[in-house]
């Protein structure tokens, strides 16, 4: 856990508004040096229009082919939240490469050992998201102990990083990231991880594997997914979201597709931060699945009506992102949701789904 000096990361760091909108500006702030030179980060940051004196926020974090996305930030400005999203590739407002940039979030940054620790591209990544929420935090309005963190795919596996590093985040929302990469992830991951020695595996998984900081996330996390993604398998995410002690949420949909659009499109993201620092509804809650022959159910509990629950499941086994799911109405009784499993399933989830389309998910049981 001592991978990053986070001491001197949560001070504000220095920045500069080098453009600005009507409610959202282009900055460059100071992070880490890279091989020796210092760097320094461009983000859009935006506040809502609204005369309140408490502002949530929330720190957004792109994924790989990502940049800082400018609608990212209006779309949780609409929402009423202040927010930051920041570039992670070393590159500018137009995507060139800055001359203080740090590295590139290609292949070889993300997994090349040799570079050293202190250049490889978690290392600037965690260090830019935590000065990022330190930018965020001093803004005027803004209410330091309700900003939270969402990433997408690379931003959701650096997400589940911060929220073990930074625990002044409120709640964390990975989409699509996760841990345990080298038990499960992308077929390039795992021959990148295949063609290192034992120590360099070792070395990798102790400093940039998010379940080795998992455990340490002390704030509210909601896991969203899909079925079939191809670069953080069910498998892996199980793995990741069972080593979390804080309170877990799943919503996990039937072949998501994976993308920075489709990723921060799930209404249940801001119902989820509403519900902490709104005082909102929060989203169903769906209880630990029991079995008996082909009869699986699960209790669950909402403020809301529950209007529909399903059956989510599988007949392949192999390769977790080429198995074909299906999902079929199942019944609700009480506080209930009960189903009768079909032949030859191998894996199989519950979920539920509120009259706002808010849906929430059960873990994932493999029958052997």
């Amino acid at each position: 856990m001592n991978n990053w000096n986070i001491e001197t990361l949560q001070p504000p760091p220095n920045y500069e508004v080098i453009a600005s909108t009507d409610s959202v500006e282009a900055v460059f702030f100071e992070n880490e040096p890279y091989f020796g030179n210092p760097t320094q980060v461009f983000a859009y940051m935006g506040m809502p229009k609204t005369n309140s004196t408490s502002i949530p926020g929330m720190v957004c974090v792109h994924g790989g082919g990502g940049k800082a996305f400018n609608e990212w930030v209006q779309l949780w400005n609409a929402r009423g939240y202040a927010a930051i999203a920041m570039d992670l590739g070393g590159r500018g407002m137009d995507g060139e490469r800055l001359p203080h940039g740090g590295p590139d979030q290609d292949h070889d940054a993300k997994f090349n050992l040799n570079v050293g620790w202190e250049n490889l591209w978690t290392y600037h990544a965690i260090a830019a998201v935590v000065r990022a929420h330190s930018l965020l935090r001093t803004q005027p309005n803004v209410d330091p102990q309700r900003i939270g963190i969402t990433g997408i795919s690379w931003g959701g596996y650096l997400t589940c990083i911060a929220a073990g590093v930074d625990q002044r985040f409120a709640c964390a929302i990975p989409v699509y990231g996760c841990g345990y990469l080298q038990h499960n992830s992308a077929e390039d991951w795992l021959r990148t991880f295949d063609n290192m020695t034992d120590e360099q595996r070792k070395q990798w998984h102790d400093l940039c594997d998010p379940s080795v900081y998992l455990p340490h996330s002390c704030m509210p996390m909601l896991f969203v997914t899909g079925t079939n993604d191809f670069a953080y398998p069910l498998d892996s995410l199980k793995l990741s979201y069972s080593c979390v002690k804080s309170p877990v949420t799943l919503c996990v949909r039937l072949e998501m597709p994976h993308g920075h659009e489709a990723g921060w499109a799930p209404q249940e993201i801001h119902l989820f931060t509403d519900s902490l620092f709104r005082h909102a509804p929060p989203l169903p809650q769906i209880g630990q699945m029991t079995r008996k022959g082909t009869a699986v159910k699960a209790p669950f509990h909402s403020d809301q009506s529950i209007d529909a629950g399903y059956l989510l499941y599988t007949q392949d086994g192999g390769t977790w992102p080429q198995r074909k799911w299906h999902k079929v109405p199942a019944i609700l009784k009480g506080q209930t949701v009960l189903a009768e499993l079909p032949e030859n399933v191998t894996t199989y989830f519950l979920a539920i789904e509120d009259d706002r389309g808010a849906y929430a998910s059960a873990s994932h049981e493999e029958i052997t």
